[in-house]
């Protein structure tokens, strides 16, 4: 029988530094996606059958905070997030995840000034997934700038799929769960407010699926007693799935060039 050649897998780059420890964690979920996607290739899991892969992790600006005023400030993530780009772009990579949910909002900005790079986006990745599940709502949880830029609000209204958020006490309880817990390494606290911010919502909406739109929510949320039984989905790891797919050259889910 002879053996179907396969081209090598393509060079793809993750954006990280917001924070380190999520980014640091994408890598972990881009190699859980590598070994799915070669299990249903039905090709060997060796080493050498994992793409290239890089991370840059930059000590980048808050990005809600640059919400919030300019964007475009020379003291914000853009130019940070732009440098970052240049450096993926100068290593050959094909396509390149931002690690960071709120990080979108200047994903238009980069993927125009580097059109020769597939800049995937997390949301429409999200949204795309919960259209094909037959989902028409989705609780979503976040950080403010996230919240204040629309990302799920516009992904979710272009799939048909209403997005239920939280009052500002939740998203007070989200904010302080992911800076003054995940952020400091304080797990116990993050757990604690994630749990505190789903409850009014699981008790308003019922179980709907939860999308954990902040790439340090599912560090933590999981193992609160309060998320038992709900259907988590974590933006994270459809976008390291993603990912995978175009580092193998398959088609990817979601035309990320959509506007």
């Amino acid at each position: 029988m002879t053996e179907v050649k396969r081209q090598p897998p393509h060079a793809v780059g993750i954006l990280g530094g917001m924070g380190p420890a999520a980014g640091a964690d994408f890598v972990r979920l881009f190699v859980q996606a590598c070994t799915r996607q070669l299990h249903e290739q039905g090709r060997p899991v060796h080493d050498q059958a994992y793409p290239e892969h890089w991370l840059v992790q930059l000590p980048m600006p808050d990005r809600t905070q640059a919400l919030r005023g300019d964007p475009q400030s020379p003291l914000g993530p853009a130019p940070h997030l732009l440098q970052g780009m240049g450096r993926l772009a100068a290593l050959g990579v094909r396509s390149v995840a931002l690690a960071c949910n709120t990080a979108h909002a200047w994903h238009g900005q980069l993927q125009a000034l580097f059109p020769q790079l597939h800049v995937l986006h997390i949301a429409r990745q999200t949204a795309a997934h919960l259209q094909a599940a037959g989902a028409r709502q989705a609780i979503v949880l976040a950080t403010q700038g996230t919240y204040d830029s629309g990302l799920y609000d516009a992904a979710l209204a272009r799939h048909g799929i209403a997005p239920l958020l939280p009052d500002a006490a939740g998203r007070a309880q989200l904010m302080r769960g992911i800076y003054e817990g995940v952020k400091q390494g304080d797990m116990a606290l993050a757990t604690q407010c994630f749990g505190a911010a789903l409850v009014p919502l699981l008790q308003r909406h019922g179980n709907v699926p939860v999308i954990m739109g902040c790439t340090e929510i599912p560090l933590a949320l999981p193992q609160a007693p309060q998320a038992l039984g709900t259907q988590l989905i974590d933006p994270a790891w459809l976008l390291a799935m993603a990912l995978a797919r175009d580092a193998y050259g398959l088609q990817a889910q979601e035309s990320e060039h959509a506007a």
